[in-house]
């Protein structure tokens, strides 16, 4: 009631002739307390009080303060009651009449024999709001701090741009006044509710807008940050939209839907809620704000006691075919998201992120690897209010892209075009590391990762430094000091074959003092890609070596970073490396020509 400006409005137009306002301490104490953890109805309330002084100055009412602040104690019962207590005695004490909005405290106030007036809820035709005189049809989002000139995105989702609104800067005056037309609307409006509510910050959703008011301590200055979508988008009007349709229908799914803030992943996720209703699913939303722009039909959860997980709990008896989950972020997020798609259910993501890869990387550490594909099977990237890209989830237990040893099998994540079903991605397990691989001819990131894990392994056995370096998907190259390669090749060559074993590629030891002298000849693995015949070498990476051919000298090249030569496939040299290996003939390389 003195929240809502109620009180001195009746006293004002003579509601309570010659009154004696009473306001209990205790009223005081909370409203204090509101007021100083930032929320705006706090400040609300205390400017209603001003207003009651400055009736009381003019000799309009008489205002008596009554009673005791509460106690630390009583403080931390108010949910209990304990604070409404101590305002019901000083009705009681004064015989006095005791004036609520508060339904509740007003019918026990009537059972312990009080003289009560409840005034319910205002419902007033709305009016136009503040804020809204900052929108125009195409405004996304509406900026507004205090000492700073007021500014908007507008155009259309991925074709936004910054507009100054006016030549002068918000005050912090002007700004509470509008957040306080906020609370009241939503305290009023059924369509709107204050969504979340902390020390210096509140989220409201006021019909299709979702409005966020932080102040200190939460932020350096008052600022009003509102949101409003520019139009509800029909999946026919995105591409692929006949075969992601086909994909949903065709049985319950786990996707995430992924682009970076602002791409349009949220309209997107309610076009897909609004093509799974008409095709007769139950569909629910896992919200926190719950800003979807849905139909009535499609209810919307929020977290119950700021846990998901709980929320989750009554959707696993409630048994929608799909849920949509906006946004999947923390850790418990994904978690819950995991629990409900393995229960069957199907589950729609939306996830930050700047590629689509990143999106199902994001699970790695928060859901058991091989599980990841009975979570997510599909992966749709928005990227400027557009379906860019669109990725298959799939398992296997193989050889992962680029080596060759059968031993080497491990379960495999393959992440495929979902329009051309060819293979972009592998995630598996290398040693300790879960590796996200990208599979491409001409691609060889692995083979860094592999050099790694062979140095750690043989410095194990070394006092001095040692270098890795691939000359092919299974074999390394290990220069080590003069000291050390008895130690690391060990009796017999024991201790490197068991090295080979754990590792499973095979291993050449060299003194590193040979590196810069060494004339040998030695014999290149060889690799046919699309563009190139690839010889890897072992020689060092920028050195000259000489290809031969039956003895006979084929060509001189330079030795690319990766310890490798290539030579143009279509080429005269290639069609002879090809011809020689064809034929089962000598071809050796030699450093140093």
């Amino acid at each position: 009631m003195l929240i809502d400006g109620r009180l001195s409005r009746r006293l004002k137009n003579k509601g309570y002739p010659d009154a004696i306002v009473i306001i209990p301490e205790a009223v005081i104490s909370e409203l204090e307390a509101m007021a100083n953890r930032g929320k705006e109805t706090g400040f609300k309330g205390l400017e209603e009080l001003k207003e009651l002084a400055e009736m009381a100055k003019r000799k309009d009412i008489e205002l008596v303060y009554v009673g005791k602040r509460p106690t630390l104690e009583q403080v931390k019962l108010a949910p209990s009651g304990e604070i409404d207590a101590m305002i019901r005695s000083v009705a009681l004490e004064n015989n006095a009449l005791f004036v609520t909005s508060d339904r509740i405290q007003s019918e026990v106030a009537r059972a312990m024999g009080l003289d009560v007036e409840y005034l319910r809820p205002e419902m007033t035709e709305p009016r136009a709001l503040a804020i809204e005189s900052f929108f125009t049809d195409d405004t996304l989002s509406v900026h507004l701090k205090e000492r700073v000139i007021p500014v908007a995105k507008r155009g259309t989702i991925g074709e936004q741009k910054l507009v100054e609104l006016r030549d002068t800067p918000c005050s912090e005056h002007e700004l509470r006044s509008i957040a306080r037309e906020l609370i009241e609307r939503a305290r009023q409006d059924p369509d709107s509710f204050i969504e979340i509510e902390h020390d210096g910050v509140m989220v409201l959703q006021i019909g299709p807008m979702r409005i966020a008011v932080a102040q200190p301590p939460f932020s350096d200055g008052m600022e009003i940050t509102a949101v409003r979508p520019v139009a509800m988008v029909d999946l026919d009007s995105y591409r692929m939209s006949k075969e992601l349709k086909d994909r949903l229908l065709e049985r319950q799914r786990g996707i995430l839907i992924a682009g970076p803030p602002g791409a349009g992943k949220s309209t997107f996720a309610a076009s897909i809620a609004e093509f799974l209703l008409q095709r007769e699913f139950i569909v629910k939303t896992m919200e926190s704000p719950r800003d979807l722009q849905v139909s009535d039909a499609i209810t919307q959860y929020a977290p119950i006691d700021r846990d998901m997980e709980k929320t989750a709990d009554i959707l696993l008896l409630v048994r929608p075919d799909y849920t949509i989950y906006d946004e999947v972020r923390k850790t418990s997020d994904f978690r819950v998201f995991a629990d409900m798609r393995l229960a069957g259910i199907g589950m729609i993501g939306v996830v930050h992120a700047t590629r689509a890869v990143d999106a199902i990387q994001r699970l790695i550490g928060r859901v058991d690897l091989g599980m990841i594909p009975q979570v997510v099977d599909t992966v749709v990237f928005i990227e400027k209010g557009q379906v860019s890209k669109v990725y298959d989830i799939d398992f296997s237990v193989k050889v992962p892209h680029g080596m060759t040893e059968e031993d080497l099998s491990r379960p495999v994540i393959i992440i495929k075009d979902f329009e051309t079903s060819e293979p972009e991605f592998e995630i598996y397990t290398y040693g300790e590391q879960v590796v996200v691989m990208p599979v491409t001819e001409l691609s060889r990131p692995m083979w860094k990762l592999a050099e790694k894990q062979v140095e750690k392994e043989i410095k194990k056995y070394a006092m001095h430094g040692v270098e890795a370096q691939m000359v092919s998907d299974t074999r390394v190259v290990v220069w080590v000091s003069d000291e050390d390669a008895a130690a690391i090749i060990g009796k017999g060559g024991r201790t490197v074959e068991a090295i080979e074993q754990m590792l499973g590629i095979g291993i050449d030891v060299r003194v590193r003092g040979e590196r810069n002298t060494e004339k040998e000849s030695y014999t290149p693995s060889i690799e046919r890609t699309k563009k190139h015949v690839v010889l890897h070498t072992g020689a060092s990476r920028g050195g000259t070596v000489g290809v031969f051919i039956g003895g006979e000298l084929l060509l001189s090249a330079t030795v690319g970073r990766k310890g490798d030569v290539r030579v143009g496939r279509d080429s005269e040299a290639a069609y002879r490396i090809l011809e020689a290996q064809g034929k089962g003939e000598r071809i050796v390389v030699k450093p140093g020509m």
